[in-house]
């Protein structure tokens, strides 16, 4: 098939960059001819709340990349969406992750459609954003109205969209293993990279710092006297995406300071394996979610997770065999951690995500894709 797929990649970084690239790579692997079309300008600058939306690596070479769409500007979305128009691929995926690009995206599915033989599917990580605004659930359906099919990759996303009465062909399919940040380390090696004491164990909480993501909460837990009593520090590595003033009250209310690894600027993909292979467990503390691409990265690593039990990452997280689910409070995750120290568990569940991480496979996804285009 011929295949286009819409949405962040290089020379924007992050989370959804590094999936639709090696998404592509997976369409390829499959036989199909794939590129990617992405962001000449994805968020203005008073709407970002990061240090930069681009990377400063090196772009992959083994990809077509097109950076040609303006989330802001009509006259893109029209130029995009025609030229796809008149090219005519078989099929054109679109990553929905926030009501902000449907106008941009929903203009461009609509365009392409008009030549009556494209398909357009989307991958929607969130129907319902985390942090809502108004306006959100008209951006949402004028971008949705336009798909023929979804993937999701929690199933309260899917009933979301059922909620919202979209009947298209829609299919759940976690999300695949991040197996692109190179091969295991070991433990040692990842801590001597890092600079890092062997004498303790780390905790780690990894990806950009948003509430939902209740960095505040793992905080609280970590605090907890059980805890301050063993040789354990916490790895905080991700780039804060809103005030850090709170979360510093927090650390200096609990005299933190001494028991923390602080890595809060962008991590570049070369370092992500040093971040979990020095880790003893990987703790999601998130308030409200639907899935998370750090689970996945966890798998690839081998390493034991911690989640709370919100949203769709209980889905892919079975408690007592990979790690635990808990509610999101300080009380809850300290109790699963002293549970994690005391009893030893480290091996055990590193071998619970060596037997299940085998079910997520790239193949899956590439596979239900075609499947909801029809």
């Amino acid at each position: 098939m011929k295949i286009v797929i819409i949405g962040p990649a290089y020379p924007l970084r992050g989370g959804l960059a590094t999936y639709n690239e090696r998404l592509a790579r997976a369409f390829r692997e499959a036989g199909d001819e794939v590129r990617l079309v992405t962001f000449s300008l994805q968020y203005p600058d008073f709407l970002f709340p990061g240090q930069t939306q681009f990377s400063t690596e090196p772009g992959p070479e083994d990809l077509d990349i097109e950076v040609n769409l303006n989330s802001v500007n009509p006259l893109s979305w029209v130029k995009v969406g025609e030229k796809l128009r008149r090219e005519k691929p078989d099929l054109v995926i679109f990553r929905f992750w926030l009501p902000f690009m449907g106008p941009a995206l929903g203009t461009v599915a609509r365009l392409v459609r008009r030549n009556r033989h494209t398909r357009v599917v989307a991958i929607t990580d969130n129907v319902i954003p985390h942090e809502k605004r108004p306006g959100d659930r008209p951006l949402t359906r004028y971008f949705l109205s336009a798909c023929h099919g979804f993937v999701t990759m929690s199933r309260s996303v899917l009933a979301d969209l059922r909620r919202l009465h979209f009947r298209q062909p829609a299919l759940y399919r976690p999300h695949p293993l991040y197996d692109n940040f190179g091969p295991l380390k070991p433990k040692s090696e990842a801590l001597a990279a890092l600079g890092l004491d062997p004498a303790f164990g780390y905790l780690l909480f990894f990806g950009f710092i948003r509430a939902y993501k209740g960095l505040d909460i793992l905080l609280e837990a970590f605090a907890d006297e059980r805890l301050a009593a063993r040789p354990l520090k916490l790895i905080i590595a991700g780039e804060y995406y809103e005030d850090a003033v709170p979360y510093e009250a927090l650390i200096r209310q609990h005299n933190l300071e001494g028991r923390l690894v602080r890595a809060t600027d962008f991590i570049p993909n070369e370092k992500v394996v040093d971040y979990f292979c020095a880790a003893d467990i990987v703790v999601q503390p998130y308030k409200n979610a639907t899935q998370s691409g750090v689970s996945q990265i966890a798998y690839h690593f081998s390493r034991p997770m911690l989640v709370t039990d919100v949203g769709g990452l209980a889905e892919l997280i079975p408690n007592g065999e990979v790690g635990y689910v808990v509610p999101p409070s300080p009380r809850a995750i300290a109790d699963a951690l002293v549970d994690f120290y005391e009893h030893q568990r480290e091996q055990e569940f590193t071998a619970g995500v060596w037997a299940k991480k085998k079910e997520f496979s790239w193949d899956v996804m590439v596979n239900a894709l075609k499947e909801v285009a029809g």
